[in-house]
């Protein structure tokens, strides 16, 4: 990212760039900034493709013509799939002399890095991939977004906020937009300002399903359950999320026993350290092998929904009722 930044700073741009990446709400960012930076409010020679059926000799054809009135041409594609598969002939192109007055912007949410237009792009161009960011940056940055607007809270607050958000940079901001407005005439965000607000994700009701289970607390796990059938989400979708919860808490448990730190079993098991503490804690109400058991029972489960031997919405409700 700094790179692309230094480049708009000293107007020296690379002629093509590939911004990809689970963090939609940066790359949409830094794109936006090479736009205005590339070029500014010409609309003429600033051309957008987005989806997979781009016509790869289209664009080649459109690379080759000199702009009209103006220092460069610039050409943005979208999730165009080139980067996985297609992109061979504008590989080709990119790595033979190309128009220097023409400059390519990739967005692209999956690439395959063995793929030649990969290649051509790292060579010729420049490469920037867009990770989730890390607990401690996103704190800083819910921090700085509530101070713009004369807001503050607490380190556990925002921590709880972002429990409830996730960490995708575009849900947080769509959220958090939500709050600053619920609070308009309050400085200081709490924790029940967020409860009255903030929309929780499937992720986190499957959570306390799973939650109520464990506690043998069957009134809300059923409660939940019939609210996400009521939100038309399918027994088999449900199915799918239970079984990668008993699967994260399984392999947070046995990390945890093996002496791993919270931040440790995050990386390796994908999550957010924020909530890898959620997942060990839900995971103790648990014995090993009652999770592995439960793994099972989904797996079984799934195949016989899918083959019509059982009734996905009795079958995922008696998992929830029967626990581990």
């Amino acid at each position: 990212m700094q790179r692309i930044l230094k480049q708009i700073k000293e107007q020296n741009f690379s002629q093509a760039y590939l911004l990809f990446g689970e963090e939609r709400y940066l790359k949409n960012q830094y794109t936006q900034k090479l736009r205005e930076a590339l070029a500014g409010d010409d609309e003429m020679n600033t051309h957008f493709y987005e989806g997979k059926d781009i016509s790869v000799g289209e664009i080649i054809d459109l690379a080759e013509t000199m702009p009209f009135l103006a220092p460069r041409r610039v050409i943005f594609l979208k999730n165009s799939g080139l980067l996985k598969a297609g992109g061979e002939k504008l590989a080709e192109y990119l790595n033979d002399s190309p128009n220097e007055t023409t400059f390519f912007v990739f967005t692209e949410s999956e690439v395959d890095k063995r793929s030649k237009l990969y290649k051509a792009l790292s060579s010729k161009g420049l490469v920037v991939e867009f990770t989730t960011q890390d607990e401690n940056t996103l704190m800083r940055w819910v921090a700085s977004l509530l101070s713009k607007e004369n807001k503050k809270s607490t380190e556990r607050c925002i921590l709880y906020f972002l429990s409830k958000t996730g960490t995708d940079m575009q849900n947080i901001q769509m959220e958090l937009e939500k709050l600053i407005s619920y609070c308009l005439d309050k400085e200081v965000i709490t924790e029940a300002d967020i409860d009255a607000v903030c929309t929780t994700r499937l992720q986190d009701r499957i959570f306390e399903m799973v939650e109520a289970a464990a506690r043998h607390d069957h009134h809300t796990a059923i409660t939940l359950y019939y609210d996400l059938l009521a939100l038309k989400v399918e027994p088999l979708k449900i199915l799918s999320l239970l079984a990668r919860q008993y699967n994260l808490m399984l392999q947070a448990k046995e990390l945890k026993r093996k002496g791993f730190a919270d931040k440790d079993i995050a990386s390796k098991i994908g999550v957010p350290p924020f909530v890898v503490k959620k997942y060990i804690s839900q995971a103790s109400a648990y014995k090993t092998v009652e999770l592995r058991r439960t793994l099972e029972k989904c797996a079984d489960m799934d195949q016989a929904i899918k083959t019509g031997r059982l009734d996905g919405k009795m079958s995922v409700e008696l998992l929830i009722l029967g626990g581990a």
